[in-house]
């Protein structure tokens, strides 16, 4: 039966722009720059759009630039939250193309990092029609060793990561950014990505960890078709360089390039190396 024609009155558009209101509003988007080509920014483990502000200055000449909270995180709508929906991180991934959808973008660059990047990932796998590139920081699609595949966790290992959180989030918070960032980051730095994580949902914060880091998301990276760049520091407490190569491995249009700093959060230890990597990976 073929499908019958949207309505075109003005109470069906209106419906329709409330709708769109709706999903900017529960994920507090905000879109910077003057460029033609969208970047939409997925940040990481309970971050929220905040993360990306020593990046965005460099591009936003270039790009038009869409920033937006979690479910969770930073102004976000934690009164939307469905339990159903984000037991999986594909609930997330939704968010991301309904987000799409609502400002109507084609051939956008999603940005994400961490579990930010399965995020993004999982996003151009569901909306093909809306992505065109993605840019991937410090990603892993699996972080638990294997017999057949080196994630760089041992599952007892992430298992008392998540007992340490659940038992006091806040402690927990301050060690993991550290560790995170490398012992040799600025402290001002640490801070920062520490603020971030105790501002979280403390429950939703735990779950959210849980779906990334125990969660495998190899069987996905062939279903990606859009060009991809890696972005992955030279070295990573949670990436190891065995990552990097199953991901070039499996991912059918990747690139990557190692960054010369280290830990786990490039956009925040060098903005200037990362935006100039994104700059020639967008240019060709």
């Amino acid at each position: 039966m073929p499908l019958s024609p949207l309505p075109t009155t003005p109470a069906f558009h209106l419906v329709a722009e409330e709708a769109t209101q709706l999903v900017l509003r529960r994920h507090h988007v905000q879109v910077l720059g003057v460029g033609q080509a969208p970047l939409l920014f997925c940040s990481g483990f309970n971050c929220s759009q905040q993360v990306w502000h020593y990046l965005t200055p460099a591009l936003a000449a270039h790009h038009q630039l869409i920033l937006f909270d979690q479910m969770g995180v930073g102004q976000s709508d934690r009164s939307a939250y469905d339990p159903v929906k984000y037991a999986t991180l594909w609930g997330y991934a939704q968010d991301v193309v309904a987000i799409c959808q609502a400002l109507q973008l084609r051939e956008v660059v999603l940005v994400g990092h961490s579990a930010g990047a399965i995020v993004a990932l999982l996003a151009a796998i569901l909306a093909p029609e809306c992505i065109g590139k993605l840019v991937l920081l410090a990603v892993s699609p699996h972080y638990l060793n294997e017999p057949d595949y080196y994630g760089g966790f041992e599952r007892a290992d992430l298992l008392a990561i998540l007992a340490e959180m659940h038992a006091n989030y806040a402690r927990w918070a301050s060690t993991f950014a550290t560790m995170l960032l490398g012992q040799h980051q600025a402290s001002a730095l640490s801070h920062e990505l520490v603020a971030c994580a105790t501002q979280a949902d403390p429950a939703l914060a735990t779950q959210s960890l849980e779906l990334n880091f125990l969660g495998d998301f190899r069987p996905q990276l062939p279903q990606v078709r859009v060009p991809t760049l890696l972005l992955q520091c030279t070295d990573d407490p949670a990436v190891p360089e065995e990552v990097n190569a199953y991901l070039l491995a499996h991912l059918p249009r990747a690139t990557l390039v190692t960054l010369a700093t280290t830990g786990h959060s490039p956009h925040l230890t060098a903005p200037a190396e990362v935006a100039a990597a994104m700059q020639r990976f967008l240019a060709t």
